[in-house]
């Protein structure tokens, strides 16, 4: 199928929010059946008032960390990680400025474990890390924890779903994800998904899913089970392989027998994905793709007429079920915005229209490259997306030379479904001393915080921060991961990945990909 080839509106200018008809609600969506409630946690946070809508606001942007606040996001001096109003930058626990000046929680105080620095007050448990804890069946925990969902769990628990991101074949790593009987797709693929049972003194994993490549971000669905999402398109016969891989495929926390036989769900589309959300009014689904030559999409999946989501629902499609789509953005003028990058400002508003993925199974050409000039919009490194404030967060993690538009450390965008609008929330300039004290660069992972907000974690290039903002617009550290795994007199950190808080808002759960650790994070949450 040829994809359009005009703006909104049969080639005029977009109208903008006020003017854009709605979408057409899609399927519906069965409630998730109620289960237990988690244990009391260590420090009872404060209720968590609704979240306050995004209003635009804009740091200059010459500081070269400009960004826009609401559920409360963000604005910032040059490169710095939290600021005054006033535009100084106080210290992260790390040099800089006194605590009297620090937004958040405070200054980070170093932790004498080496693992994670924290302000005053906050606490952290390991509840995992690689080679070190075991599974249910004896096996070492598996390496490279990346994206993961919170679910409420049975007797007083919680569940978790934990991508393991390993690509390549399983003899490249220490620690693959074991090969369980009845829940392997790929035996030859390393990575997959272990589900982790949290009850604050203890925990138990077993495995969900195996046999999968790269398992990098997903996103948990209204309905209680996690997508998982493969950063990895490799073919049949390509590293090692023996099946195809480029897929999502659903993992059931609750449920072991229902994760048997693992089906990719290809009528998602099969690329680098990187994550998803749902749409739980209309029952799309969002995903975005992290490649580059050319750069990735934003991808929309919208389910066919009359059906109804639910546990398995899913895997039971046809592979060409519904309409898989590729974004196209529009600035106020109606003309095509061929990459994200060109956004200069906060605040910018494009309107967008989807264009028909003509193969989604990507049997001549990759996804991204099905579309020509002037007919889709692209982004360097579309990572993790949130649904919140009604809307999807979409992180574009850097641009450089691949991209048309200036270089930047960062972005942030909010997509509308019912105005059909894309607004960017967040501009982080290039951050020139990654080692630098309060330094911030590379989201990825993004969490809405039920406090107000938005919890990111670094993907950087010095040290790696969990960061967040208030209500009012002012960022702040959260924590710091303080492993070292450079060598003497380079120091080297791993990326923060996994960011999802417990279902009753109590624990901040986050992992350190390498060397593998997944964090329970406890303390006195305000907003």
């Amino acid at each position: 199928m040829t994809e359009p080839q005009t703006a909104p509106g049969a080639g005029q200018p977009d109208a903008g929010p006020a003017q854009r008809a709605p979408e057409t609600p899609g399927a519906a969506l069965r409630a998730a059946p109620p289960t237990a409630r988690p244990p009391a946690p260590r420090a009872a946070p404060a209720s968590a008032p609704g979240r306050r809508a995004f209003v635009r606001r804009s740091a200059g942007a010459a500081a070269g960390f400009a960004l826009a606040g609401s559920a409360g996001v963000l604005a910032s001096a040059p490169g710095a990680l939290a600021c005054q109003r006033s535009g100084r930058a106080p210290g992260d626990g790390n040099g800089g400025g006194g605590p009297e000046e620090a937004a958040g929680y405070g200054p980070l105080a170093a932790d004498p474990e080496g693992v994670l620095a924290l302000p005053s007050g906050f606490a952290y448990r390991v509840v995992t890390r690689a080679g070190r804890t075991t599974l249910d069946t004896g096996e070492p925990t598996p390496g490279k924890h990346d994206g993961t969902g919170t679910f409420t769990g049975p007797d007083g628990g919680l569940l978790l779903v934990v991508n393991h991101e390993l690509k390549g074949p399983r003899a490249d790593w220490e620690n693959p994800v074991p090969l369980t009987d009845g829940l392997v797709y790929d035996p030859a693929a390393a990575g997959g998904c272990t589900v982790v049972a949290d009850y604050g003194d203890r925990a138990a994993e077993w495995v969900g899913l195996a046999g999968t490549s790269t398992n990098c971000s997903g996103g948990t669905t209204p309905w209680g089970t996690w997508l998982t999402c493969e950063e990895n398109s490799d073919r049949a016969g390509e590293n090692g392989m023996t099946r195809d891989h480029g897929y999502v495929f659903e993992v059931d926390p609750h449920d072991r027998a229902a994760n048997l036989s693992p089906r990719p769900l290809r009528a998602l589309g099969r690329f680098d994905h990187e994550a998803v959300v749902v749409d739980p009014v209309r029952g799309h689904l969002y995903l975005t793709e992290d490649d580059s030559e050319p750069n990735g999409l934003f991808y929309r999946w919208v389910p066919p007429s009359g059906f109804r989501h639910g546990r398995g629902a899913l895997r039971a499609l046809p592979d060409d079920a519904g309409s898989l789509q590729a974004f196209r953005c529009f600035d106020d003028r109606g003309r095509l915005v061929d990459d994200l990058s060109r956004a200069t400002r906060p605040g910018t508003v494009f309107g967008v229209d989807w264009a028909e993925v003509p193969d989604r199974e990507a049997r001549e050409l990759p996804l991204r490259e099905q579309f020509g000039e002037g007919r889709v919009t692209r982004a360097r490194k579309l990572e993790g997306m949130w649904w919140g404030d009604e809307g999807c967060y979409v992180v574009s993690s850097y641009a450089r030379d691949e991209s048309p538009g200036p270089s930047h450390d960062g972005q942030v965008w909010f997509y509308d479904p019912r105005r059909r609008t894309l607004t960017l929330k967040v501009l982080l300039g290039v951050n020139p001393e990654p080692l630098a004290a309060g330094r911030a660069d590379g989201p990825d992972n993004i969490t809405v915080s039920p406090y107000g907000g938005l919890i990111l974690a670094e993907d950087g290039a010095g040290h790696q921060h969990l960061y967040g903002a208030t209500g009012d617009g002012t960022t702040y550290p959260l924590a710091r991961n303080e492993v070292d795994i450079g060598r003497p007199g380079r120091p080297e950190y791993g990326e923060f990945a996994g960011v999802t808080f417990s279902p009753d808002g109590a624990t901040l759960y986050a992992s350190i990909q390498a060397p593998g650790i997944l964090l329970a994070i406890t303390g006195p949450w305000r907003r």
